[in-house]
């Protein structure tokens, strides 16, 4: 049977718990999915950087982080060594979670482009390299021979990208709106409730909704680089990131919720749709929907997109946003898509496969939050 080997590069939340799942359930999810996956390197920031072909220890990786041990102690280095580690590791796959300047997509865009050109297929968690970068990534692993797969970088879990792409087959999307930041909306809920914006905003980061700055949730830039991503790969667009119009909730006052509470929301949507001139218009703009809008039950934390359809009208898809558990999952969801083409058995991100692999997440002891 056929056994995978990853590099982890960034080592935080959502790696982590692709290895903590890879660590605990791995025959489990070998017997559920056909294959075996097998870590043989991982970088971090803080931890530095480590390789083994034979395969990683990870109760010994899962366990560093609060002593100030590093790799170094273990074989490895007390430095990342991205671009070393990437090029040169005897992974298939490369799974890319770090941090990413929203700005120019780096260091992530450098990742994926280094894993590429070394001959290496990669799913990523990043809306920057697939946003900035997404067309010339994609056609350097079409050159390679290798994929590049990033379900995760719009609704962390929820398979929102290869759904449509996989299941909309016959259909015509004229377009596309949605609620893809969860921090903003769980912010404005509050706000109905009769909380202010500051007052909110600080309840959102003591939950761990919203982080210690919150302006790319609260302006709007997180969600234009998810409409931009969905934009292009989606309606087959070619926008960069000035073409999406962006303006953010944080102009929204409680005078403007008391307006809306008879029979309005105030949500936060990113839309794209494609215009009589063979156009797509784009744009993030806080609206007060009506509440029979598809997206105004729309709560908390969870996240939606609701695709135009020619033959079916309006078809909305909800789930987590965000979540590391989550996110790992849409890893793993890419990892299969990656096997699915290698075996020749179907188009890339099969709902079957898919759906096994949820089975084996469950099976294995790790809940959705």
């Amino acid at each position: 049977m056929t056994t995978y080997d990853l590099a982890l590069i960034g080592f935080g939340g959502v790696n982590r718990s692709l290895a903590e799942l890879i660590a605990a359930r791995g025959e489990t999810l070998r017997a559920e999915v056909g294959f075996g996956l097998r870590v043989v390197a991982i970088t971090d920031l803080r931890l530095g950087s480590l390789m083994d072909a034979n395969g990683i220890d990870l109760s010994m990786a899962l366990a560093l982080g609060g002593t100030g041990e590093t790799f170094a102690q273990h074989g490895g280095s007390a430095e990342p060594d991205n671009e070393a580690v990437i090029r040169n590791c005897t992974a298939g796959i490369i799974c890319e979670a770090t941090f990413t300047n929203p700005d120019d997509g780096e260091p992530a865009v450098s990742h994926v482009r280094w894993a590429l050109e070394s001959g290496k297929s990669v799913c990523t968690t990043n809306k920057g390299p697939v946003a900035l970068r997404g067309g010339e990534l994609s056609a350097l692993a079409e050159q390679q021979g290798v994929r590049f797969e990033f379900e995760g970088a719009v609704m962390s879990g929820t398979p929102v990208i290869r759904l449509a792409k996989q299941m909309f087959s016959g259909l015509k999307l004229n377009g596309f709106e949605g609620i893809m930041n969860g921090t903003s909306n769980y912010v404005l809920g509050r706000m109905e409730a009769g909380l202010g914006l500051g007052e909110a905003v600080r309840e959102a980061q003591e939950l761990g909704y919203a982080e210690a700055n919150p302006a790319a949730d609260l302006e709007g830039f997180d969600v234009q680089l998810k409409v931009l991503i969905l934009a292009n790969e989606l309606l087959g667009g070619n926008l960069q990131l000035k073409d999406v119009q962006r303006e953010g909730i944080t102009a929204i006052t409680p005078e403007d919720i008391r307006a809306a509470a008879a029979g309005r929301r105030w949500k936060l949507i990113g839309s794209a749709r494609r215009t009589p001139d063979g156009g797509i218009a784009a744009s993030v703009a806080p609206r007060a929907v009506d509440l029979e809008h598809s997206l105004a039950g729309i709560s908390g934390a969870t996240n939606a997109v609701s695709f135009e359809t020619d033959l079916l009208g309006p078809v909305t898809v909800s789930g987590p946003g965000a979540g590391r558990i989550e996110t790992a999952y849409a890893l793993l969801s890419d990892i299969i898509a990656i096997h699915q083409v290698a075996e020749g058995r179907g188009a890339a991100g099969s709902p079957a496969a898919a759906g096994s692999l949820e089975a084996a997440l469950e099976n294995g002891g790790l809940s959705r939050v």
